[in-house]
C-alpha cells in the first residue's frame, strides 16, 4: 500500500446517464491538495455546493448509496469511490452537473480508465491510514448479514453472497492486494434479479437502467409475452433468454463469480465513506449497502475514539521526506545541536520528525551520569526544530527565512527518554499564520507512548 498521498495530474471527465435518476450528467475529476479527501460538487445548483464523501452524510440506501449536504444530494456514489480507492487516489474534487454519477457499464472500469488517463501524482504528505486495532463486528439477524474487521497491516477483503436461489449459487470473491483492483474487480457489473425489476421501476428507481449497464438474472421461466413487456420496460427492441433461466439477452459474464466481485466493489466504495484509507482484514457475508454503511459507521466511531491516542508510525524501511542533508540546508543548526535525523511526513498542517537517541549524545556524560536521561529541554528543542520545518514549508523559498521559537506553553514531560530510544515528534498547526506568527502543538512519542508535549509559538523572519 502507498505511503504517500496521491491525486491526479489533470482534470478528466466522463458522461452518461444515472442509473436510478435517469438524468444525463457529466462528472469531472479534478486534482486536489493533500488532506482534501473525496468531495463532490453540484455545479448545476446555485452556489455550487460541496458534499463531503462522509458516512454521516448518507441519507438513502435504496439500491445504492446516496449522500447529501447543504441541500445538495448525490445518488449512487459507490462505484465512483471504489475506483478512487482501488487506484489509491486520496484527494479529488468530483464535479457533477447532475444529481448522479453516470452508471457507464454498471461497474467502475470506465472511471478507472479515465483516472489513469489523467495520470496519478504523488503528494508530499503521508497517507493518514486508520489501522483497525480491535475486532469490529456487525450483524443483521433478520437478513443473515455479517461483517467483521480484524487488525491487519494491509487492506484485504473477502465477500460471500448467497441469495437462497437455485438460479444463483453461493459465490465468494476476495481482494488481497489493492493493486489488483483495476484488473480483477473494477469491470464487474451491477446486477438485479428479474423478479425485482418491476418493483424497482414502481419505486421510481433504475430509470437509467438497461441491459448495457446491468446484468439481469432470469430466475424463473419467462413467457414470450412477458419478454415483449420487458423489452418495452428496458427500452430495447427485443430481449431474450436461451435457457429457462440465465442472463437476460444472454450476456457473457466477465467472471463466473462476477456478482460476488461486484458486491466486493460496492463494499470498497461504501467503506471509503469513513474518510481515511483503512488497514484491516474485512470479512463479509451477504453484504448490501445498508449493512456496509452501518459497518462504516462502526469503524468511524472507533476512529474517533482513537483519534486522541493517534501515534505517528515510523517504518525505517521507507524513504524519508527529508534526510539530514536537506534538514541542514533549511535549519540554522549543526552538530551537536542539530537534533533531527529525518522528516518522515510533511503536509500543509503537520510534520513528523525522527530523533535517534544514542549514547554518543554530547549531553549524556554530564546529565545524570550513570543513569543517562535525555534532558527535557533537548526534547523540546528537537520538537521545536521539527516544528521549524513545518513553518518553513509555508513559503516557496524556505532557504531565505529563519524560523524562531518565541513562546512555549503547557509543556509536560511524561516519561524518561534514554539511549536506544527512537523519539518520534509530531507538530501540527493550531492557528493560521498571521504576520509571520503561528501556533503549533507538538508531541513526542517513544514506543507508542507519549513522552513530552507542548504548545509552541513560532515566528518566520526573512533573512537580511
Amino acid at each position: 500500500m502507498n505511503i504517500k498521498q496521491q491525486t491526479i495530474q489533470k482534470a478528466v471527465s466522463v458522461s452518461g446517464v444515472g442509473l436510478h435518476t435517469g438524468v444525463q450528467a457529466t462528472m469531472t475529476f479534478l486534482p486536489a491538495p493533500s488532506n482534501h479527501g473525496y468531495k463532490f460538487q453540484r455545479v448545476d445548483l446555485p452556489g455550487q455546493p460541496i458534499v463531503d464523501a462522509d458516512v454521516d452524510n448518507v441519507v438513502d440506501l435504496s439500491r445504492g448509496t446516496t449522500i447529501e449536504q447543504s441541500g445538495a444530494r448525490i445518488h449512487t456514489v459507490e462505484h465512483t469511490l471504489a475506483a478512487l480507492v482501488g487506484l489509491q487516489i486520496d484527494n479529488v474534487l468530483i464535479q457533477l452537473d447532475g444529481p448522479e454519477p453516470p452508471i457507464m457499464d454498471g461497474s467502475s472500469i470506465k472511471f478507472v480508465e479515465a483516472l489513469r488517463d489523467a495520470g496519478i501524482e504523488e503528494q508530499n504528505a503521508a497517507r493518514n491510514y486508520f489501522e483497525v486495532n480491535e475486532y469490529v463486528h456487525y450483524r443483521n439477524d433478520d437478513k443473515d448479514i455479517e461483517i467483521a474487521a480484524l487488525p491487519l497491516n494491509d487492506y484485504r477483503l473477502t465477500v460471500m453472497v448467497d441469495y437462497n436461489s437455485r438460479f444463483l449459487s453461493s459465490q465468494h470473491a476476495y481482494l488481497n492486494d489493492l493493486t489488483q483492483f483495476p484488473e480483477e474487480i473494477a469491470m464487474c457489473r451491477t446486477f438485479v434479479f428479474l423478479h425485482e425489476l418491476e418493483a424497482l421501476y414502481k419505486q421510481n428507481l433504475i430509470k437509467g437502467g438497461d441491459l448495457s449497464n446491468a446484468i439481469v438474472i432470469v430466475d424463473r421461466k419467462v413467457e414470450e409475452g412477458e419478454l415483449d413487456h420487458l423489452a418495452q420496460l428496458l427500452n430495447k427492441p427485443k430481449v431474450s433468454v436461451n435457457r429457462e433461466v440465465g442472463i437476460l439477452n444472454n450476456l457473457d459474464l466477465h467472471y463466473p463469480n462476477e456478482m460476488a466481485r461486484h458486491k466486493l466493489l460496492d463494499m470498497i466504495g461504501d467503506l471509503a465513506l469513513v474518510g481515511r484509507p483503512i488497514k484491516a482484514q474485512i470479512l463479509a457475508a451477504r453484504p448490501g449497502h445498508a449493512a456496509n454503511v452501518a459497518f462504516a459507521k462502526k469503524i468511524k466511531k472507533l476512529m474517533l475514539k482513537n483519534a486522541q491516542n493517534q501515534v505517528p508510525q515510523f517504518d525505517p524501511t521507507q524513504p524519508a521526506v527529508m534526510d539530514m542533508n536537506r534538514i541542514s540546508q533549511l535549519l540554522p543548526h549543526r552538530y551537536p545541536f542539530q537534533l533531527i535525523d529525518r522528516i518522515i511526513a510533511l503536509d500543509e498542517n503537520s510534520v513528523v520528525g525522527i530523533k535517534n537517541v544514542t549514547m554518543n549524545e554530547p549531553f549524556f556524560p554530564g546529565h545524570f551520569p550513570g543513569n543517562p536521561v535525555m534532558p527535557g529541554v533537548m526534547q523540546l528543542e528537537a520538537m521545536a526544530q521539527t516544528g521549524g520545518i513545518l513553518v518553513l514549508s509555508t513559503v516557496s523559498d524556505p532557504e531565505n527565512y529563519w524560523p524562531y521559537l518565541i513562546g512555549i506553553e503547557n509543556c509536560r514531560f511524561r516519561r524518561n527518554v534514554v539511549p536506544g530510544d527512537t523519539l518520534i515528534l509530531r507538530c501540527e498547526f493550531t492557528s493560521p499564520m498571521k504576520r509571520g506568527i503561528v501556533k503549533m502543538q507538538g508531541r513526542g512519542y517513544v514506543a507508542g507512548q507519549l513522552v513530552c508535549e507542548a504548545d509552541m509559538i513560532a515566528s518566520l523572519v526573512k533573512k537580511k
